[in-house]
C-alpha cells in the first residue's frame, strides 16, 4: 500500500545548489534541512526550487553552492505558521540525492507525475494575450493518512478540458515544477517579492471512474435524443 502511495507523487529534478543549507524542522529526533536548487528550463530561464532532505540521507556539509545534483523524491506541501496567517509551503522532499557530472546535459531536468483528486473547483481564465489557463488544486495521498495539496496550471486544450472537472475527480498529471515571482503589498505599504510554486501540466489523464461516468452520461444523452 505504501509503495502505491509513493508512486502517486514522483519528482525528478536536476540543477545546481544556489543557497546555503538551512535547518527546517525535526520529527522524532530526525533533523530535516532545506536549500534551493536552480533547475534549467528548455529556454534560457530557470526555476529556483525548494528541496528538503533528512540529515540521514546525506551530510549537509557536502551541499555547497554551485554543486550539481540530481534529485528524486516527492512534491510535498505543508502549512507554515511562522507568520500571523498560515500559508501553504511547497518543497521537493528528497528520497535520493546524486552528485552529478557538471558537463552532463540532461534531456529533461524537471519532471513530475501526480495521481490525485480535484479538491477545489477549477478556475478557467484568459490572459491579456488571449492564452487559456485553468488553475487546478490536486490532493495527492501519502502514507499515514496525509495528503499534499498541489497547485497545478493547465494551458490551451488542457485548460478547456480541465475547467469541467469537479471536486473528487481522480486525475493523473505529467508536467514540471515551475517557480513564479510576484509582488505583494503589505499593510504597511511596503512591497516585497514572493515566489509561488505550481505544476505546469503538459499531459493529463482522467482515471477510469470518471471516464466511465462520462461515457454513461453520453449514452444517456444519446438515448434521450433517440427517444
Amino acid at each position: 500500500m505504501v509503495g502505491n502511495v509513493i508512486e502517486n507523487n514522483v519528482v525528478t529534478i536536476s540543477g545546481k545548489v544556489v543557497s546555503d543549507v538551512e535547518y527546517s524542522h525535526e520529527v522524532y529526533g530526525e533533523g530535516f534541512y532545506s536549500f534551493y536548487l536552480d533547475v534549467p528550463r528548455l529556454s534560457d530561464s530557470s526555476d529556483k526550487i525548494s528541496v528538503t532532505f533528512s540529515e540521514r540521507l546525506i551530510p549537509k556539509s557536502k551541499l555547497q553552492i554551485g554543486v550539481p545534483l540530481e534529485i528524486e523524491g516527492q512534491f510535498r506541501s505543508y502549512n507554515s505558521y511562522k507568520s500571523e496567517s498560515n500559508k501553504l509551503v511547497l518543497t521537493v522532499f528528497a528520497r535520493e540525492i546524486i552528485f552529478a557530472d557538471e558537463d552532463r546535459r540532461i534531456k529533461n531536468p524537471n519532471q513530475i507525475f501526480l495521481n490525485g483528486y480535484i479538491c477545489k473547483n477549477p478556475i478557467y481564465r484568459m490572459t491579456p494575450f488571449g492564452r487559456e489557463i485553468t488553475d487546478i488544486l490536486v490532493a495527492v495521498n501519502r502514507p499515514y493518512n496525509k495528503s499534499d495539496y498541489i497547485p497545478c496550471i493547465a494551458w490551451g486544450r488542457n485548460a478547456r478540458y480541465s475547467q469541467n472537472l469537479t471536486i473528487g475527480d481522480n486525475i493523473k498529471i505529467w508536467g514540471r515544477i515551475q517557480s513564479r515571482e510576484y509582488q505583494k503589498k503589505l499593510e504597511s505599504g511596503e512591497v516585497i517579492s514572493k515566489t509561488a510554486y505550481e505544476v505546469s501540466v503538459s499531459k493529463m489523464e482522467i482515471c477510469d471512474g470518471v471516464q466511465q461516468k462520462e461515457a454513461e452520461e453520453e449514452n444517456e444523452n444519446s438515448s434521450a435524443a433517440e427517444e
